[in-house]
């Protein structure tokens, strides 16, 4: 420091010392570091695709060794098998083998995919172990080629996010960017399974991200893209779940459709509960939980035998019910039967996924309804094949929250443009009625338990919204440099206005701010009472300027380690016009929160007001 013409210490210059502490005046997006992470999300898309495309492989091999006999990679289905009553115990020791896997492996295989990797966003810095990179594809191919009525898209997702993180873990990234990655790689999965990478973005920021910002929408949707070009090569680009063209939907249908994903919304709630239920029961088994997905496949080889359709992936069965080839009783049949075999496997914590089981229970149940309202009350206009699709989406809205996952995904696999109005409408009932029904998801439910919240809601912060002019405190209480500390204790103690803060900017006689010293630092006993306040200020100003935002205040406060901040103007750095401090950001959040109660009191007044 330098010295004014009173003798008292200077800060040579304001602004350097304004940068040495490390105040982010303009806040910008880091585009170099965005392009180094959109070129590692396309790498994770590929790596994504691929490890799609060798699981599938893997679940292809695995049914045809067991339920075929035959070394081979091409596509075949369980439900086709002629091994009788083999078929009892072909899951049965797929079980034991994912168990085995799990106990000596990595217990992280266990469970549908998703939930574990909201769990390492939330709570593990987006750090998987690379255990789960081998073991999850290779237990999930062996746990549906035995039979197990689970889809391959979970595990998929599961695997690809495994491979962003364990991609980020290498190159030394920091835990946002990690869980970039690890969305980038979920998304890749989704992706290159359905050919939906729309609806694969959009579950990365509905499930995954939890936010919405230009640094990691940018390589997730690079990400999913990229693998949607590798699905394109390898497999075509017809839709997975093709349908007969749909007409479009009158207004009395779609308030139909409405209802029916209001109550198909309903039934997810009970499809959650029902799965958490059973997974409770097996927690109360008195054996080890290696053992469980064995006694879980057991139902799987029982049901199956009768019904040989709830075995596999099943996506023949979710085609088959847009298209309307099955119906009937064959359609009760399938649903009841898929639905019981798939949560108690489920629920016996093997590892599999929910969206294909999920998307055959709602589509069924949709068709069956919708069927029901075409024989019985055709004014309505509803086609079935529209409400089995209205019904695949919102039990998955339901189930899931993810809104507007649910609705693109349903379009992206079908490529039937007239089916968006009905989609949106009943996944918003679906939604609505979960909301209403269920505090968790299918999702979340088991994080919940486990003592791990888990908030699917966010909105912009609101600090961020609040300027700091109109939250700090102008009435400024300011101490003189020159000023002897004895005069400042006197002060002090005569109770006058101001004197009971904790800190106090010091300023020169020219109002010139020299920085900030703290209340205790001049009632220390060990500090000469003659000397001036201004030789107590060693440290340059930490200061906000008036047009910055609260979060900006109080993101310095955090990094600075300090309590308040002297505010000022652009024009005039070294002038102080107020001062903000934790309380006063505590008192800005009062205030929302103020008008919210304000708001619901006004509500609730409202409606009790007395008819005339």
């Amino acid at each position: 420091m330098t010295s004014s013409p009173d003798g008292l210490p200077v800060a040579p210059s304001l602004q350097p010392a304004l940068h040495s502490a490390g105040i982010a005046w303009q806040p910008r997006v880091d585009h170099q570091r965005i392009l180094v992470l959109s070129g590692l999300a396309i790498l994770v898309g590929f790596c994504g695709a691929a490890a799609a495309e060798i699981l599938l492989r893997l679940i292809n091999l695995a049914t045809n060794f067991f339920f075929f006999h035959r070394f081979s990679i091409g596509e075949a289905s369980p439900a086709d098998n002629t091994v009788g009553l083999l078929v009892l115990i072909i899951p049965v020791i797929g079980g034991v083998i994912v168990g085995y896997m799990a106990r000596y492996g990595s217990a992280a295989i266990r469970g549908h995919g998703i939930p574990e990797a909201m769990e390492r966003v939330l709570y593990g810095e987006s750090k998987v172990s690379p255990a789960v990179t081998f073991f999850k594809p290779l237990s999930s191919a062996i746990a549906i080629g035995t039979g197990g009525p689970f889809g391959a898209e979970g595990p998929i997702i599961a695997t690809g996010g495994a491979l962003g993180s364990l991609i980020g873990q290498v190159l030394r990234t920091t835990a946002d960017e990690r869980k970039i990655l690890l969305a980038a790689g979920a998304a890749a999965g989704m992706a290159a399974t359905f050919g939906s990478p729309v609806s694969a973005v959009l579950l990365a920021i509905e499930l995954l991200l939890f936010e919405y910002r230009a640094r990691s929408l940018v390589p997730v949707a690079l990400a999913a893209s990229a693998a949607t070009a590798v699905r394109m090569a390898l497999r075509g680009t017809a839709p997975i779940f093709a349908m007969p063209v749909i007409s479009q939907p009158g207004g009395t249908a779609l308030v139909t459709y409405v209802l029916l994903g209001a109550v198909i919304g309903y039934l997810s709630v009970l499809v959650t509960r029902a799965l958490y239920k059973i997974e409770d029961g097996f927690e109360r088994l008195p054996v080890h939980w290696m053992w469980w997905p064995a006694i879980g496949a057991v139902v799987v080889g029982a049901i199956g035998y009768f019904v040989p359709h709830t075995l596999g992936v099943g996506y023949d069965n979710i085609h088959g019910i847009l298209s309307g080839n099955i119906v009937g009783t064959t359609l009760v049949i399938l649903v009841a039967a898929k639905f019981v075999s798939w949560s108690i496997a489920l629920g016996s914590g093997t590892s599999g996924g929910t969206l294909a089981p999920l998307f055959t229970i709602g589509g069924g149940l949709g068709a069956l309804m919708g069927g029901g309202l075409e024989r019985f009350i055709p004014a309505l206009g509803v086609d079935p094949r529209v409400a089995a699709l209205v019904g695949m989406a919102a039990i998955f809205a339901g189930a899931s929250r993810a809104l507007l996952t649910s609705v693109v995904f349903a379009f992206e696999t079908t490529r039937q443009p007239l089916g968006l109005l009905p989609l949106l409408a009943g996944c918003t009932g679906a939604f609505l009625v979960s909301l209403l029904r269920m505090r968790s998801t299918i999702m979340t439910e088991r994080l919940e338990r486990r003592g791990a919240p888990v908030q699917t809601e966010y909105a912009a912060d609101y600090l961020a919204q609040v300027l700091v002019r109109d939250c700090a405190s102008t009435d400024v209480s300011t101490i003189e440099a020159d000023r002897t500390v004895e005069s400042a204790r006197a002060w002090f103690d005569s109770g006058e206005p101001g004197t009971t803060h904790q800190g106090y900017p010091v300023i020169l006689r020219d109002g010139t701010l020299l920085g900030v010293v703290m209340r205790r630092e001049i009632e220390a006993h060990d500090v000469d009472g003659a000397r001036t306040v201004g030789s107590l200020v060693t440290h340059p100003p930490i200061i906000i300027y008036e047009n910055q935002t609260a979060r900006n205040a109080a993101d310095h406060m955090v990094r600075e380690g300090v309590g308040r901040l002297p505010v000022v103007r652009r024009a005039q750095p070294d002038k102080v016009v107020a001062i903000i401090t934790r309380s006063d950001l505590l008192e800005a959040h009062e205030r929302r929160l103020d008008a919210a109660t304000k708001a619901r009191r006004g509500i609730k007044l409202y409606r009790s007001r007395p008819r005339a």
